[in-house]
């Protein structure tokens, strides 16, 4: 996709979703702010009615007091800028592997969003800036460890508050350099950030938002990959695709259990009155694959509103009233929902890596996959006691899964008091959002280890019996991937599949 043939999100001009997050960051829509007089009248209003207020001297938090336990100081007008500054530098506490380039853009895009509401009191010229950040690829190095998801993601949000100073450091042209050489070579200069734009950039669920928001996005193609994989082992285990009727799934009819059996039933070419022989009933990995990948499908149609709403709602503290410039004074940041959301998905794809784990148990077993070799193997006859195909797969595979299952505890039951106890309740949805994202990238390895082995099992079967979506995934495989007619290291294998899993170009049908 060329630079101009590239879609444009808008920020500010419509709300935003999931997917517009996950185009944007990865470069795949061009990220803008909207320049309409209408937005800019109204960012500019609530910026200008707090200085009415500070100007009046009325107490504000955050501007005119301390922060979190700390409200109790008064701070006077003369340390309000000096108040700012040090929020952004004593939150540069980040502990553990930075976000990626993809995960930081994603931030900003979230934060951007919040903040385009204009209950945040912040000036047209922060979010004209966080977008020029994202266009000319200066992106924030994030710590990833270090927030309680209330008050909102404060240690990791600083670090984009300080690149907007010209502070710390930032991804630029493949490189991690200091912030203010970048905003230099790309022409902008350090934003000096009013009072309360420091504090209104960090106390936000933007963090965690942007990292479920792209867990989300991977899960919902994730699924439907699910479907198309089951479909495969059904193929190659001569399974009986009656389970797929839907007259079956219109019993119990939950909407996202239809829809993968739809799937399934279209890609194994079922028509109803079919006749068999053989075994009626196939085992559980293959015949509840519906109703495996459906819980997913399900869950995902009750996320979306909620990941919607965080990242189009003003998420910080206090809220200046754009109308009247009243400093409201909540707990928004507070990322209840997105953590519900994150430790759902975790759970619900941890299931789908738990099913296609068996399914490769399945068709590895000689004695389970009717008929197919023992581990896989693709050796000459003669030399095939030598040889153990995909049985280290299928270790890995395990592994892989029981890690992402390990991960599905709640975060949100890990809540700690912090800040001496004025954060008493926090959300930990950094946490369930962070671990999320880790379940999904674990299970689809599961599935690039998953979709080699039914790729392998398809050979073996000369295509009998395979349908053309097994054919077709099949065939992309093997533009990466050569059959395996000898023992060698697969681990390249799996990195060239789990990259097309990334870059979405198997050939999956989602109507």
């Amino acid at each position: 996709m060329t630079l101009h043939s590239r879609p444009t999100v808008v920020i500010g001009a419509r709300p935003l979703a999931p997917s517009d997050i996950w185009t944007g960051a990865h470069g795949f829509s061009r990220v803008e702010i909207d320049s309409t007089e209408a937005f800019y009248a109204r960012i500019e209003a609530g910026s200008r009615l707090l200085n009415n207020r500070i100007a009046a001297g009325e107490r504000i938090y955050g501007v005119t007091t301390g922060f979190g336990e700390s409200v109790v100081t008064e701070v006077p007008a003369h340390l309000a800028d000096e108040l700012a500054l040090n929020l952004v530098r004593f939150h540069g506490v980040g502990t553990g592997a930075a976000l990626d380039e993809t995960e930081a853009s994603a931030v900003l895009m979230a934060r951007a969003a919040s903040l385009a509401t204009g209950w945040s009191g912040v000036r047209f010229a922060v979010l004209e800036r966080l977008t020029q950040l994202l266009q000319r690829r200066v992106l924030p190095v994030i710590p990833c460890e270090g927030s309680v998801g209330a008050s909102g993601d404060l240690t990791p949000l600083s670090y984009v508050a300080a690149v907007l100073m010209g502070e710390r450091e930032v991804y630029f042209q493949s490189k991690v350099v200091p912030a203010a050489h970048a905003l230099a070579e790309a022409g902008l200069r350090p934003v000096a950030l009013a009072p309360k734009e420091s504090l209104a950039i960090m106390n936000g669920s933007s963090v965690s938002t942007a990292l479920a928001s792209l867990a989300f996005e991977r899960a919902r193609w994730l699924a439907r990959l699910a479907a198309a994989l089951t479909a495969m082992a059904s193929d190659v285990t001569g399974g009986n695709p009656a389970h797929f009727d839907p007259r079956i799934f219109a019993a119990k009819p939950h909407p996202g259990q239809r829809q993968c059996a739809a799937w399934i039933a279209d890609d194994v070419e079922y028509r109803p009155g079919t006749s068999r022989t053989g075994r009626l009933q196939d085992r559980y990995s293959i015949r509840c694959g519906p109703h495996v990948i459906g819980v997913l499908l399900d869950a995902i149609d009750w996320m979306q509103p909620w990941l919607e709403t965080e990242l189009n709602g003003a998420s910080d503290n206090p809220l200046i009233d754009p109308e009247t410039g009243d400093p409201l004074f909540g707990g928004n940041f507070y990322g209840g929902h997105v953590c519900f959301v994150a430790d759902g998905l975790k759970n619900a794809v941890a299931n789908v890596a738990d099913l296609l784990d068996r399914q490769l148990a399945l068709i590895c077993s000689a004695s389970t996959s009717n008929g197919l070799p023992e581990n896989l193997v693709g050796a000459p006859e003669a030399a095939r006691a030598a040889h153990h195909g995909f049985k280290a797969m299928q270790i890995a595979a395990s592994a892989l899964t029981a890690e992402a299952l390990k991960a599905t505890m709640p975060a949100s039951v890990f809540s700690r008091s912090t800040e001496n106890h004025n954060q008493d309740k926090v959300s930990m949805s950094t946490v369930a959002a962070r671990d999320s994202l880790r379940v999904v990238e674990l299970s689809e390895t599961v599935a690039a280890i998953c979709l080699i082995a039914l790729a392998q099992a398809v050979d073996l079967r000369k295509g009998e019996g395979c349908h053309g979506r097994s054919r077709a995934l099949r065939d992309a495989v093997r533009a990466e991937v050569a059959f395996n007619d000898r023992d060698v290291r697969q681990d390249g294998d799996i990195a060239a599949v789990k990259d097309m899993i990334r870059r979405r170009t198997l050939p999956l049908d989602f109507s």
